[in-house]
């Protein structure tokens, strides 16, 4: 994220790079150059066709990141915060001691604002059965990796400790992938396993501004398949050693780009999740960067346009303030760019409803019907963070931009959820959870998970 009208020491660590912390695909424009597009596709619309209610369900933690739930009736919640450990949540009741713990393992994180740490959590598919989890977390910069870069990311398979559902065991580490990352920004974050079994890893551009700078070639990590930087990957962590490529990857014998890479174009995807229902598709909230916040549907293949455009429109690294006059409309090998379903203005501009895209889920849980089937997502914000549900629009097709409004929040006054929103998660019965802080860097204990429910929930 990161947003250069907020705390700019701050925001020039964790979400965006130059200003901040994912719409349509412009068609019928001449092959090569596309006009600038000034529509906004995300407007939002006056709150008042659905109110939801928070009903708290977790508090204590710093930062709590993201959420798993395994599929086995126990009802059971884990937490996993920012600095470094897992919490389970059981019979409503938080845990004290974690279920792993690996600060020792991690970078130190800047407690003002970072953007690194423990990011992302998945359980197996198999987790009742084999006990077998994965994070993604940011190490120290490994060795070898190129001097002066900040550190290196790594995705790392555990097993719960035999015998004791409770508790990891921290030996059991089996590293998977480390990613150097040039800077301390765009890292990505929640990994999850698709309906196909396979995981899927979000990585970010690398960090800085405009996908510029050291560590970012041109014509930028994002629009490079020969790094998986600015990429959401694809890998079978059952098979291979340390993991398998699946055969229907895009790239998957590698000779025009990495074999992990599902998607690409990405500036920083920092939520992603897949829709328990529907098409089962997969969600991304990509964070912009000085103008424009944007959800996409990511697919096999696509690129996503990244640091071309931001959202929709035409992205000038040397300029990112302003619209740029032009831009190709397709990627280097000759492909389309892919828009995102959703956009919207973020603190860049006068109008701008928001700081950087926090991305949630499709909800198809059943205590609030009239949500069924929208997606709800957020924005991180300045300490208020919103709730937005959109929903595609009627007769469209998968380039038409998805309608948007902000969801009212019962009890909070001016509508907001009052804190920092830093994630969403999902139960097992497909309830929606937020997950926020009362501080924008991983500090103190205001960090608190929440039920969404009907209002007087």
């Amino acid at each position: 994220m990161q947003k250069g009208l907020i705390i700019a020491a701050i925001i020039a660590l964790f979400l965006l790079g130059a200003a901040a912390f994912i719409g349509i695909q412009l068609l019928g424009a001449p092959s090569g150059t596309a006009t600038t597009d000034t529509r906004t596709s995300g407007t939002v619309t006056p709150a008042g066709e659905v109110a939801v209610g928070l009903e708290t369900v977790a508090t204590g933690l710093t930062a709590p990141i993201a959420l798993a739930a395994p599929a086995n009736g126990s009802g059971r919640l884990f937490i996993a915060d920012q600095t470094g450990t897992i919490r389970i949540i059981e019979n409503g009741t938080l845990q004290d001691e974690p279920f792993l713990d690996i600060r020792g393992r991690m970078v130190n994180l800047n407690p003002g604002y970072d953007e690194r740490g423990l990011l992302g959590m998945a359980l197996h598919p198999n987790f009742t059965e084999n006990g077998k989890f994965f994070v993604y977390y940011s190490a120290p910069l490994a060795e070898g990796a190129p001097d002066g870069w900040d550190h290196t990311s790594h995705l790392a398979e555990f097993s719960a400790a035999e015998g004791d559902p409770d508790t990891a065991d921290p030996g059991s580490e089996r590293i998977l992938l480390r990613v150097d990352q040039p800077q301390a920004n765009h890292n990505g974050g929640q990994i999850t396993f698709g309906p196909d079994g396979y995981l899927y890893v979000p990585l970010g551009d690398g960090g800085g501004a405009g996908d510029t700078g050291p560590g970012h070639p041109p014509p930028g990590n994002g629009q490079n398949t020969s790094t998986v930087l600015g990429s959401i990957l694809r890998i079978d962590v059952n098979g291979g050693d340390p993991y398998a490529v699946p055969a229907s990857n895009p790239f998957a014998d590698g000779t025009s780009g990495r074999p992990e890479i599902f998607a690409y174009g990405f500036r920083n995807p920092f939520r992603i999740a897949f829709d328990a229902g529907g098409e089962q598709s997969l969600f991304v909230g990509d964070v912009g960067q000085n103008r424009w916040e944007e959800v996409n549907i990511a697919r096999a293949g696509e690129n996503y346009g990244w640091n071309i455009k931001e959202g929709t429109h035409c992205f000038d690294p040397q300029n990112p303030g302003a619209p740029a006059a032009g831009c190709p409309e397709t990627g280097s090998r000759g492909e389309m760019l892919t828009g995102p379903i959703i956009e919207y203005p973020n603190a860049g501009q006068p109008d701008g409803i928001g700081q950087a895209v926090i991305g949630g889920y499709v909800y198809w849980g059943s205590s609030i019907p009239a949500l069924q089937g929208q997606y709800v997502f957020g924005d991180w914000s300045t300490g208020d963070g919103t709730l937005f549900a959109a929903v595609p629009a009627e007769g469209g097709n998968a380039t038409t931009p998805w309608s948007m409004s902000e969801l009212a929040v019962a009890g909070t006054g001016a509508g907001g959820v009052g804190a920092y929103i830093l994630s969403f998660g999902q139960d097992a019965e497909n309830e929606l959870y937020v997950l926020t802080s009362e501080n924008a860097g991983p500090t103190g204990t205001t960090g608190t998970v929440y039920r969404l429910v009907p209002t007087g929930g």
